[in-house]
């Protein structure tokens, strides 16, 4: 059985702080879980940033990891979350992909009751049991009754 793969997108690759610290802890629940976790600043560490269109030539590797990807976990942390998260969130709803949302911060950031986000941001999960694919800590990751350990054991 081939393992499900998972496009990790997240603001956690811009300070080396958050690169060396707080990534290492998602791949490493994801991939205990028994997923293949691609991660785009890892992924992209390579490129030269001082040769002109090196950001389109990241943007277009994203998102061709994207495409080729089962599903995304997003980490949607923030005030509002991270645009380039919220760009590949997008479009992963568009590509109909399992998406999986995770989000310790506890600032809400909404005009909605129902939901602690924007509520675009829910699209892509279920109407009915859209916080079985929402997550509050790290040790929810691996929970048995959440929709991520279901997905990936199937």
């Amino acid at each position: 059985m081939l393992n499900k793969t998972l496009y990790l997108a997240s603001p956690y690759g811009f300070s080396e702080h958050s690169r060396l610290k707080l990534l290492p802890d998602f791949i490493t629940k994801l991939e205990f879980l028994g997923a293949k976790v691609r991660e785009p600043f890892a992924r992209n560490s390579n490129i030269d940033t001082s040769i002109p269109g090196w950001a389109n030539k990241v943007a277009c590797l994203n998102l061709n990891d994207l495409r080729q990807s089962d599903g995304l976990f997003a980490i949607v942390n923030g005030a509002p979350p991270d645009e380039g998260v919220m760009i590949e969130l997008g479009v992963a709803i568009a590509l109909e992909k399992p998406i999986f949302l995770f989000r310790d911060d506890f600032r809400k950031c909404t005009d909605s009751d129902e939901y602690p986000l924007n509520l675009m941001i829910f699209l892509g999960l279920p109407a009915d049991s859209w916080s079985d694919y929402y997550y509050r800590s790290l040790d929810e990751i691996s929970s048995k009754n959440k929709a991520i350990y279901k997905w990936l054991k199937n």
